[in-house]
């Protein structure tokens, strides 16, 4: 298999853990898979939420890349209509400036919050505020160009890093205009699969060619977990089952330990709708996994999978990501 293997990683916080050691656990990680060979380290703005502890995003993508050499750090995304896009081109344009050429800026159009915390991040919340994405997206590319000639607003650092943006979505929205930009376009399918397809399909079909991207990129988001055996992952696999179990349920908390069986925590329905969430994961031993990656990419033609890998356990994630790198030949 030679599609590019890259990690999308949201720091959790695990039953019996802390903030501080999830934190830890995502820099070691990312070392881990720099030895490893994979392409980026990504991590992702969410807000609000007891296990989940990536929420300050440029913070930690600068951590991260301060404890590794070459490996890409990134954005899984940033969500841009938080923000200024001024803000993002100075946090960015200072990564860049302190890592060239080794840092991406993921965007996404969706909150990563509930609406109180919309709220307290905006300080404003109108329909009107996310219709602006692609003015923002524009907005934030120029801060991130060479400086135009009497240009009033400038980010400093920033102007002239060109730091390379993607696009991230679940929808037909981001494909469209990730194809209308000619920015690469990476799909959410690791939590919204449903339409990943009709998204991959659109994007390739209305590709506009630009200067830096001649061609379409399209990355696939993929819960991965591999073990030794097809049971021991199926085992791991039950905290992130539990995770969305809770999210259908209204709870959001810790990474939960791993169950034994799912079968008495959840009814018939709830096991369709988080089976319908989790539909592109790949869970099970090297040749299990193997054979789902082929079929995945013979499906997608991806050219990168970006590799979500919820475990409770670090030592076990460290393996599955280990075990996973020895595919990619």
């Amino acid at each position: 298999m030679s599609t590019k293997l890259s990690i999308l990683d949201l720091a959790f916080i695990v039953e019996g853990g802390s903030a501080a050691q999830a934190l830890r656990d995502s820099i070691a990680l990312a070392q881990w898979a720099e030895r490893l060979g994979y392409e980026r380290f990504w991590v992702a703005e969410h807000h609000n939420m007891d296990g989940v502890a990536s929420s300050a995003t440029a913070v930690l993508i600068g951590q991260i890349a301060a404890a590794t050499e070459r490996i890409r750090v990134g954005s899984g995304g940033i969500m841009l209509p938080n923000h200024a896009p001024l803000t993002i081109a100075e946090q960015f344009g200072t990564l860049a400036t302190l890592f060239p050429g080794r840092i991406d800026l993921g965007l996404g159009r969706a909150p990563g919050t509930d609406g109180p915390t919309m709220r307290a991040l905006r300080r404003h919340l109108s329909t009107a505020h996310e219709d602006r994405f692609p003015e923002d997206v524009l907005e934030l590319q120029a801060y991130l160009a060479p400086a135009a000639p009497n240009q009033l607003v400038r980010a400093v650092p920033g102007q002239g890093t060109e730091v390379p943006i993607w696009l991230l979505g679940s929808s037909l929205y981001s494909a469209q205009l990730a194809a209308y930009m000619g920015l690469p376009f990476a799909f959410a399918s690791h939590f919204a699969p449903a339409m990943l397809m009709q998204a991959l399909e659109m994007y390739r079909a209305q590709y506009r060619p630009s200067e830096r991207h001649p061609k379409p990129y399209a990355a696939v988001g993929l819960n991965i977990i591999v073990a030794d055996t097809d049971a021991e992952a199926r085992h791991l696999f039950t905290s992130i089952q539990q995770r969305f179990l809770g999210m259908q349920r209204g709870q959001r908390g810790l990474l939960p330990r791993p169950v034994p069986q799912m079968e008495v925590l959840w009814t018939p329905s709830e096991q369709f709708q988080v089976e319908r969430m989790l539909a592109e994961s790949i869970v099970g031993s090297p040749a299990t996994v193997k054979a789902g990656l082929r079929d995945v990419q013979e499906r997608t033609g991806a050219d990168e999978f970006i590799v979500a890998c919820a475990v409770h356990d670090a030592k076990a994630r460290r393996r599955s990501y280990e075990l996973l790198s020895g595919l990619a030949d």
